[in-house]
């Protein structure tokens, strides 16, 4: 991931076509180690690719990948599986209200 960063970041700095030193000098300059074959990885799939194309392309792939949410299905347990949440719920309440009264229990406030 570093190397892409530095790659993105000599493009944005207006390097159209990064050399592998250009890569190696931003890595150094945050003292981050370079891994030679990573670079020549890097700069052999993008050689003569638009950035702008290439992150269009990624952005296509990743809008296909499940991100979770809404679309997993989740089973109630067995014998009150919604008294379980209520449950919960009155302990988190209990907690906020144990906290406003150790407030009080002081005796003192800062405004007296």
């Amino acid at each position: 991931m570093k190397v892409i960063a530095a790659y993105l970041l000599a493009v944005l700095g207006g390097n159209t076509c990064p050399s592998a030193a250009d890569l190696k000098k931003i890595l150094g300059s945050v003292g981050a180690e370079a891994d030679e074959d990573r670079i020549d990885l890097l700069l052999t799939q993008v050689k003569g690719k638009d950035i702008t194309e290439l992150i269009a392309a990624g952005r296509e792939k990743l809008a296909s990948v499940p991100s979770g949410g809404g679309a997993v299905a989740v089973s109630a347990p067995a014998g009150g599986g919604a008294a379980a949440p209520a449950a919960e719920e009155k302990k988190e309440e209990k907690k906020v209200e144990e906290k406003e009264e150790s407030d009080d229990d002081m005796g003192f406030s800062l405004f007296d």
